[in-house]
């Protein structure tokens, strides 16, 4: 009997329904043959290739006659059928994660009109002696300092201002360092290299900041692949938890419960960092609410706010680039994930008080939240109230350069189109107007 033979994926509208993830959950495999059948039109017959099996066990299995009990039996069915592995109780399968595209050694070119930009600021000028060394294509501790220097203020630009504008000094930057790496020892090649996937995580964010999803894609995977040179099992997890959210925003919410579990099996294995994982949960609770899968959304939620109360008082333990995730960005996200379930109501209190706590300089996390607050009011009918909040929204959108946020505006006002005569929403359009033109 030969071996499963290559299978896409099933519908997502089977995946998601009740009566698949009940049969799941359960593991009536008659069931879900049967689903498989009527609404994946794949038939006895290839369910039996696809899975291992002969057609005869398959019939039998579909008419109630045998059942399966043997987990490598299961784990061949989900490999077979590409059920994801949490559906019926398993580890993560390893399909259910996207390879790194192969880059030859080399850094992906950006998008053609990010390859006109200047490339500004993409080495560091803290001392004489340092641009020297670099001026020679050497590099020392010094200068690896200077280096991740200039990371460090990326990530404070990118929140204050938006990633896009980021995008060609950020590019240059990798290529720099993806360069000195050839000539460097082996210990400065490794620090360098542990630099170089931070550059290409960070180059993947601008991208899906600017919502260049393509791109932002190549850039993650080639973060994957350098990380995974490097063994960090926890920064592998941040990268797959970027992968999770671009994939909620892109439409793929299956792939992206896949990335936020498999992100989680790999923080575990690094000993579990609470702070980790409640940031883990919380991308998981996202994919779910997408989904709307009440009970799954919930349940990601409670994990995300146990494990952060557990972690509670050893912040510091936590790596630095986890640590914005602090009890505001904790309400405020659970806030988030209950509006995208449609839970107007509870959301409303959750975001407004993490948008009353943000500090003023995280211009794009306001505006970002400020527009969810903005949601959950029109979802319940306060359309004064809903006007206003989109009001700051717009006016915070004006100061920064984030394609993503600027595009949650505009849904927004298209929203607003069965109340296109009342007062409130004339005068929003109006200040929309002379704000974005």
């Amino acid at each position: 009997m030969s071996g499963p033979q290559p299978h896409r994926a099933l519908p997502p509208e089977l995946l998601a329904s009740p009566e698949w993830r009940e049969a799941c959950r359960v593991r009536d495999f008659g069931r879900i043959f049967r689903l498989v059948k009527v609404k994946a039109g794949i038939y006895p017959s290839r369910i039996a290739a696809l899975c291992g099996m002969t057609p005869s066990r398959v019939g039998e299995i579909m008419a109630g006659r045998r059942s399966l009990a043997h987990i490598d039996v299961i784990e061949r069915v989900a490999d077979g059928l590409r059920i994801p592995g949490a559906m019926l109780g398993l580890a993560h399968r390893p399909w259910e994660i996207p390879q790194p595209v192969r880059t030859r050694g080399s850094v992906p070119e950006p998008e053609p009109q990010a390859a006109h930009e200047p490339v500004t600021e993409a080495v560091p000028s803290d001392g004489f002696d340092d641009l020297m060394a670099l001026a020679d294509g050497q590099v020392n501790r010094s200068t690896l300092a200077a280096l991740r220097s200039s990371v460090e203020d990326y990530w404070r630009r990118d929140d204050q201002h938006g990633g896009a504008p980021l995008r060609p000094a950020v590019v240059g930057h990798l290529r720099y360092v993806t360069q000195l790496m050839t000539g460097a020892d082996s210990a400065l090649r490794n620090d360098l290299q542990s630099l170089a996937a931070e550059l290409a995580r960070l180059a993947g964010w601008a991208y899906f900041d600017a919502r260049q999803y393509s791109t932002a894609r190549t850039y993650f995977a080639q973060a994957l692949s350098l990380s995974r040179g490097q063994g960090d099992r926890l920064f592998i997890a941040n990268v797959l938890s970027c992968m999770s959210l671009q994939a909620t925003y892109d439409g793929n919410p299956m792939d992206a419960v896949a990335l936020a579990c498999k992100a989680q099996d790999m923080a575990r294995s690094a000993g579990g960092q609470p702070l980790v994982m409640s940031m883990l949960h919380m991308r998981e609770a996202f994919a779910h609410a997408t989904l709307r899968d009440a009970a799954s959304c919930h349940q990601a939620l409670d994990r995300s706010r146990d494990t952060y109360e557990h972690g509670r008082g050893r912040e510091d333990e936590a790596p630095s680039w986890v640590r914005y995730f602090d009890e505001t960005k904790l309400v405020v996200d659970t806030g988030i994930a209950l509006a995208r379930l449609g839970e107007a109501a509870r959301a409303e209190p959750l975001i407004a008080e993490g948008l009353r706590r943000e500090k003023a300089g995280q211009q794009r996390g306001r505006a970002f939240h400020a527009f969810w607050l903005a949601s959950t009011q029109l979802q319940q009918g306060k359309l004064d109230e809903a006007c206003r909040s989109a009001g700051l929204a717009l006016e915070l959108t004006a100061s920064i350069d984030s394609p993503r946020v600027a595009g949650h505006v505009q849904e927004f006002q298209r929203r607003l189109g069965p109340y296109a005569r009342e007062a409130p929403v004339l005068a929003f359009e109006q200040r929309m107007r002379e704000r974005l033109g």
